[in-house]
């Protein structure tokens, strides 16, 4: 190597703080997919450079991420995109890294235009990452600079759960700050005419657009989402203390959660429609309509095991319920107030399929399927939805051509980008500067899908012990193999390979794991594996 590749070389390790990566225990050449990262720098308008530009996103992204292989090219391309998407996002401040949601300034934001509503996407997104540099910096900001509260954030949840898969103690240091958080949104607040916080039947309260849901159906009141959300918290904030021998402030968050989980059961349980919906401030009582949200209880793992509750998840597959050709609805088509419009408020809930609310249903489904015992989904309905979604990350430009796109909310019909069609004739027939500018919603950081391929399809399920445990979400004949390589995990390098007739990647046949390179665990089928790291 000459000295000036060397000197490239350092100069990377000392930005993106890279540590433990060896190719040595690869499997798969990284070279092999810096294709797809060519090309979509190729198609990039690069109209907001940011800290790791285009230049420099394969040198990046092939020191930090897993990489992964499948006969589905349509998954492969979209897994590579939304890791090129993501690292656009990662801004350096004055006092450390942030993730942004959005690449232009956009007047809703707070400092160094961060916005709290999808922070804890970026949290199960991001703890793929090899470096924990730019997510240690990150949850920091939130509690010295950042204003956590200005929407719905699973704060302690998501920094949890990126807890097990990078060990990054910053968590502990923080847990003063999420105990404070969590007591904040307990007293209540009203902010810019918005009120948020609990209620004196102990339900949290919030607006539709305070969960970043703006017009839906359902509006304001006791939502799934926020009180799913502080279930989650709870839960974790004790189990933070519990890391720390804290056994006082265990028991009272322990206690806070079981409280919430009885009231969320018997406060937004509809039994009659079978699913979770909003208490109406208006009258306190359940609203008429399904929406999305109601999902989101299982991805805090809130329901308790039990047919009542499983049945929820038939409505995924009706195409009267949420099941549509480019997605998940937001509500359920049958309701009289279900749209798609392409007048008023560009930002509506009441029926545009939004990756936001996609992520969390599949992250839910992903949780029950490995976390509870019922029979009325399987693998299958995971992997067709999952499949939906990496086709719906698409758009046609103005030369015909299909290209890897994310935005805002997409026509669940036809598959535009409805934000998008509005806002690039908003005002004079062009972008508005007071909507957020040209392309506001190009390459939108509001949601996951990395995080959704690796802990359900491929099935790398975060411990909290010392040990790793895959079960893979694809139906048995789905694909005949498949990799994913070099993840970080507790400190090893792991890697997922199938391999059905062993002729793809000569290491036998099978489901196999890998730990630093050495295999641990075999079985012939996609059946669940378990390994102990030490």
């Amino acid at each position: 190597m000459n000295n000036v590749k060397m000197k490239l070389v350092f100069v990377w390790i000392i930005i993106f703080g890279l540590k433990g990566y060896s190719r040595e225990n690869l499997i798969l050449n990284p070279v092999d997919f810096q294709h797809y990262i060519e090309t979509f720098n190729e198609n990039d308008n690069e109209l907001y450079k940011q800290y790791i530009p285009n230049d420099s996103a394969w040198a990046f992204l092939e020191s930090n991420i897993p990489f992964f292989e499948c006969p589905d090219k349509n998954v492969e391309t979209t897994y590579y995109f939304r890791w090129w998407t993501f690292r656009k996002h990662i801004q350096k401040t004055p006092e450390g890294f942030v993730i942004t949601e959005f690449l232009p300034g956009v007047n809703w934001s707070e400092k160094y235009n961060t916005i709290a509503c999808a922070a804890g996407h970026h949290f199960y997104e991001g703890r793929w990452l090899k470096s924990s540099d730019f997510l240690s910096s990150y949850a920091k900001f939130w509690f010295t600079e950042g204003n956590p509260r200005m929407y719905s954030f699973w704060a302690a949840n998501s920094l949890w759960e990126y807890y097990n898969v990078t060990q990054d103690p910053v968590i502990f240091n923080l847990l003063p700050d999420l105990i404070r958080n969590y007591k904040e949104w307990e007293k209540g607040r009203v902010h810019k005419g918005h009120f948020i916080g609990k209620n004196e039947d102990g339900l949290f309260s919030t607006y539709d657009d305070r969960d970043g849901m703006e017009k839906q159906i359902s509006g304001s009141g006791k939502r799934p989402t926020i009180n799913s959300y502080m279930y989650g918290d709870a839960v974790a904030i004790a189990k933070i203390a519990e890391q720390l021998g804290e056994k006082n402030i265990q028991a009272e968050f322990k206690q806070k959660a079981d409280s919430l989980n009885a009231l969320v059961l018997s406060g937004l349980w509809d039994q009659d429609a079978c699913f979770f919906k909003t208490r109406s401030e208006k009258d306190d009582k359940l609203v008429d309509v399904r929406e999305l949200q109601g999902y989101t209880p299982w991805y805090v793992n809130l329901p308790p095991q039990g047919p009542e509750y499983d049945k929820a998840w038939e409505f995924i597959r009706k195409t009267n319920g949420f099941d549509a050709p480019y997605g998940l609805t937001t509500a359920e088509q049958s309701h009289p107030d279900f749209k798609i419009a392409y007048t008023g408020h560009e930002c509506l809930w009441d029926g545009p399929v939004w990756p936001f609310a996609t992520s969390v249903t599949l992250t839910a489904l992903a949780n029950l399927l490995n976390n509870y015992d019922q029979k009325i989904v399987s693998k299958v309905d995971f992997y067709n939805q999952f499949v939906k979604y990496s086709l719906s990350h698409r758009i046609i430009d103005e030369e015909g051509r299909i290209l890897p796109w994310i935005d805002e909310n997409m026509n669940p019909y036809t598959g535009d980008w409805i934000s998008r069609t509005r806002l690039k004739v908003w005002e004079n027939e062009t972008w508005s500067d007071n909507k957020g500018g040209v392309e506001r919603g190009k390459d939108y950081n509001h949601s996951t899908y990395c995080d959704i391929l690796i802990s359900g399809l491929i099935g790398i399920r975060a411990q909290e012990d010392n040990s790793i445990v895959v079960n893979p979400l694809l139906p048995d004949n789905a694909w005949d193999w498949f990799c994913l390589d070099g993840v970080r995990y507790k400190g090893k390098t792991v890697t997922v390979l199938f391999d059905r007739y062993g002729t793809k990647y000569n290491k036998g046949t099978g489901l196999m794991i890998f730990v630093d390179g050495k295999m641990k665990a075999q079985n012939e089928t996609l059946k669940k594996l378990k390994v102990e790291l030490d």
